[in-house]
């Protein structure tokens, strides 16, 4: 098993996935947020999890995001393709956009962050100057042109503590800063995947523009989350493309 898909919000289900049996795994940090369900699509062995359990109940600074990735390398997974949804700081960023950034700016705070921490023999630095597996990033591409879907290639994302929205003085912040948009879920996420050697890449569901760049208005959720899920139709496409394909970046061992 090396395949692992992380689904966020919207993507609590992995649509197509048969001959499906759900393992719990213990890890030293506690509990995934939920047993891991493994199967086949398109004849490809797929781990599935949720980040937010499979009953949408976590919130983004409660994931115990160590145990998520302990728990996937524990299964013996080398590549990870993450979804998430964000909000939309730069122009280009509008409701429904798909995006695979390439860069992270982290603004949590209080998270349990890194495996190299305690009673260590030494102290672990990783290189980390360029967050995301660029075959990977490269795979949502190729997947995303075959069908025709737009996707943006590139970006800063913005990781904030959450569960509430940003202000809009912190989005005019995030921007200058470089960020393009915002989100709650992508690091530790990240940072524990290159840690334990897993390669990464996440793929971006713009779900609103963020707060201070949608006219002055309040974020609209049920607009939201309509916009969810139907730019999902477009994320569980290019999945079904990649595995299809067999696209040597993600399924190398078939």
């Amino acid at each position: 098993m090396h395949f692992a898909i992380i689904g966020g919000t919207g993507l609590s289900q992995l649509e197509g996935l048969e001959s499906v049996r759900h393992q719990v795994v213990s890890t030293p940090f506690g509990e995934p947020s939920g047993p891991l369900s493994i199967g086949r699509m398109s004849g490809c062995d797929v781990v599935f999890l949720p980040r937010h359990g499979y009953n949408h109940r976590i919130a983004p600074h409660e994931i115990n995001y160590r145990a998520n990735i302990w728990a996937l390398r524990e299964m013996g997974i080398t590549r990870i393709l993450a979804v998430s949804s964000v909000g939309g700081i730069t122009p280009a960023m509008q409701p429904g956009t798909l995006c695979v950034p390439n860069q992270i700016i982290d603004y949590t705070w209080g998270r349990p962050s890194t495996f190299f921490e305690g009673d260590l023999e030494s102290v672990t630095h990783i290189d980390f100057s360029y967050p995301f597996a660029q075959s990977l990033r490269a795979a949502f591409l190729r997947s995303a042109a075959a069908l025709s879907i737009p996707l943006i290639d590139g970006g800063t994302y913005g990781a904030t503590q959450g569960p509430r929205l940003e202000t809009a003085a912190e989005i005019l912040k995030f921007e200058r800063d470089g960020c393009d948009v915002v989100g709650m879920t992508g690091m530790p996420e990240a940072v524990l995947a290159r840690e334990s050697d897993i390669a990464y890449a996440s793929l971006n569901v713009v779900a609103n523009r963020a707060a201070g760049k949608n006219g002055g208005g309040e974020v609209d959720f049920s607009k939201m989350n309509h916009t969810i899920a139907h730019a999902m139709n477009n994320v569980r496409a290019i999945f079904t493309q990649i595995l299809q394909t067999r696209d040597c970046a993600i399924c190398a061992d078939h």
